[in-house]
Parts: C-alpha cells; structure tokens; sequence
C-alpha cells in the first residue's frame, strides 16, 4: 500500500525534526523550497524548488502531487501557505486561512487583541508611509516599528524619542522588508522576554513549555532560550488564560500555539505569535527538556490526527538551546568551545566550514548547540555568557 504524501513547504534546518517526524509517522515526505542548499532536503524523500511564499505556485503543486496532508515549516510564510492549500484541497489540521492571517500578520493580530482586550502592547497598522508618519505623533515614545509579516528583527526599529529623520528611515526600512507592504507602530514595552509552546487540543491547553529568551549583539533575534523560565506560575496562568481567550476567540484548531512574551509589571504581554514550528530547532529542545515529542503531534495534528493522548510535562533537568553566532562580520576561521562548558554539551548540530564569509553578522547561525546544567544558578550565568563560552573566530 502506498504511503499517504505530506507536503512541507519549507526544508530549511529548522524542519529537519519534523521531517523526521513525519517518516515515523509513515508519511512520504516532500519538501518545497527555493534554495537548494537548505538542509532538511537532503532528509525528505523528495523535494520541489520554488518559493513557498506563492500561494498559487504551493496549491498548483499540492494538486499536481495529490497531496494527502500539509504541514508548515518553520517560517510564518508556510503557516500562511499550508492553511491556504489546506482551505483550497478541504485538508484537514489547519485553520481558515482568514484566520491565518490573523494570527500571522501583525497589524491584524493587534487589531484582533484590541477588540477582544488581550495583553498586548498598543499598536496600529499602516499601508502607507505618509499616513504612518503623520499618525506616530499620537503614540507615547519610544515605539517600535515593525514590517506585519517578517520575523528575527527583519525591518525593525526602535524610536527612543520623536525624531523627523529617525523616524522616515525607520517607515521606509519597515515598508522595504514587508512583502504585503503594511507596517505596525506600537508602544514598546521593557520587561524580561520569553517564549512559550503550547499544544491545544479540543479548545484547551494540554501541554505547555516556558524559556527564558538570550540575545547576542541583535536585539530582536533570539539567539539562546533555557528552562525552566524565571516566569512565576501566577504570570504562567495569566498567559494560558489570555491564549484560551484567543483560541475561543477564533475557533483554532487542534495544534501548537507559540508565543513570545514580555514580563511586564508583573503580566504577560504577547509580542509575537504564530501556528508553527518555531525556528532553530526549538521542537528538540522542548523534546529533550521535556520528552515531550513536540515535532510528532505538530505532524499528527497538521495531518487531521487524534491528539488527545498529549499529557502535561516538566523540564527534566536545567537546560539551553545556543545559536552559534558571530560577533563581527569576516572570514570564519574556527569555532572554540571552552573547557567549563564541554561537560554540558549533550547534543551538537554544526554546518559551518573553515573559511565561510560572514556578512551580515546579526543574523547569521553557525550551529545550535544542546546543553544541560546541574542547576537554575548554573543556567542562568552560562547561558548569558554563551557567545564568550562557545567563540567564533574570525579573520579578515
């Protein structure tokens, strides 16, 4: 009997756990991308060069290889994608595509939280920079600019005060890096930064996992997450309540719910949220904190699977996800990992060669590297200290 086909649009590193996941699963499993470089290919049984943003580019695809499931990759372009072919073929495992874009696409999603009183920093969506300029007057400084549908600090800004210059460069920058062309400005907010997987199941949270978010030299790219979370379990509920309100809200179907989140003044406003497996390999460092199998049920739950044995579980331990990154732009020479941290290191994922240029510096990943701590103290000091601990050496 021939296997059932799932589609991944998307096949870079990051996917690799849910190609794997798939094949337990017994699926055939083809990728869609427009690099041919990106790593999860060489893991799919198959896989299509082409830009998994075209909307009608997937569904042609999806048609011609009589798709039996869909599943996003790590990048809220999939999500989009899969939940439009998804609505087009009568898949199941994936929301209208209306509310897709609701969650998805910023200005919407802030629109939404407003109208249904969910914690969320003040912002208002624009389409066009003459409006935009003329509306930042109304908003209390400093503020955030941000391109509605691009993630890891692509087209963002920071406003410390109000600004005529500062404030031109920073629309165009944003309208320059959406590709739907809309902004958001919204009230910035300080406060400890995390993120938090959830898997729904029947309209409730089943399971949930919590981090502490690290930053390197770009402060809008996580460069490192650990666990358990300095999150108190009063902050916890508050979140879940807030993400149940949104999944009433909008009738979300079983699957994950993955946020990030600013503790401030003691209450959890949601930042960034999305409907797919987060970047980095972040379902493995759930997986290997918890047991939880994060990358199975997302694959279960995509296919229209029954997720209903999904439990509740802890971190085991004292753990840390690590982006390899560089401090400088040049050539890589080679990466030093320091003696105090070999012992932590359970678990290595490294793709960078002697002689790789570095361009830009800020958002380029050499490697994820796992680790485990023998307590919060240790964690915590050594994932702050991780770019001093694991070096990038560079030449020019």
């Amino acid at each position: 009997m021939a296997k059932k086909k799932l589609l991944i649009p998307g096949g870079g590193y990051a996917d690799i756990p849910l190609i794997e996941a798939a094949k337990e699963l017994n699926f055939y499993v083809i990728t869609a991308s427009n690099r041919a470089q990106d790593m999860g290919h060489e893991y799919a049984d198959e896989y299509y060069l082409i830009d998994y943003s075209d909307l009608e580019a997937m569904l042609e695809l999806s048609m011609k290889l009589k798709i039996d499931a869909i599943c996003a990759g790590s990048n809220d372009f999939c999500a989009l994608t899969s939940a439009y072919v998804a609505e087009k073929l009568n898949l199941p495992g994936h929301d209208s595509f209306e509310t897709s874009m609701i969650i998805h696409h910023k200005d919407k999603f802030r629109r939404f939280a407003i109208e249904n009183n969910i914690l969320c920093p003040y912002a208002e969506g624009f389409s066009d920079i003459d409006t935009a300029f003329k509306e930042i007057k109304k908003f209390i400084f400093p503020v955030i600019v941000k391109p509605v549908d691009r993630t890891g600090g692509k087209g963002i800004s920071v406003l410390s005060f109000y600004n005529e210059e500062e404030i031109k460069f920073a629309l165009q920058k944003a309208f320059m890096f959406s590709k739907a062309k809309r902004i958001v400005i919204e009230n910035f907010i300080t406060g400890t930064r995390h993120g938090f997987s959830s898997f729904i199941v029947n309209g409730k949270i089943k399971f949930y996992f919590v981090d502490n978010e690290h930053y390197f030299k770009n402060p809008f790219l996580v460069s490192g997450a650990s666990t358990p979370s300095i999150v108190s379990e009063e902050v916890e509920k508050r979140l879940c309540l807030e993400i149940e309100k949104i999944i009433s809200r909008l009738s979300l179907k079983d699957g994950i719910v993955h946020v990030q989140f600013i503790v401030h003044k003691n209450l959890p406003y949601i930042i960034e949220i999305c409907r797919r497996s987060p970047g980095d390999l972040y379902t493995r460092f759930v997986e290997i904190s918890t047991g939880f199998k994060e990358a199975y049920w997302i694959i279960r739950s995509s296919a229209g699977l029954d997720c209903n044995a999904i439990e509740m579980t802890r971190p085991k331990g004292f753990f840390t996800r690590h982006c390899i990154m560089s401090e400088k732009p040049g050539k890589l020479k080679e990466i030093i990992f320091d003696h105090s941290i070999e012992r932590n290191i359970i678990e290595k994922f490294l793709w960078y060669r002697p002689g790789d240029i570095i361009e830009d510096y800020l958002t380029a990943k050499f490697g994820i590297v796992f680790l485990k701590f023998d307590s919060m103290e240790e964690m915590l000091y050594k994932s702050e200290r991780m770019q001093e601990l694991i070096k990038v050496i560079t030449y020019n």
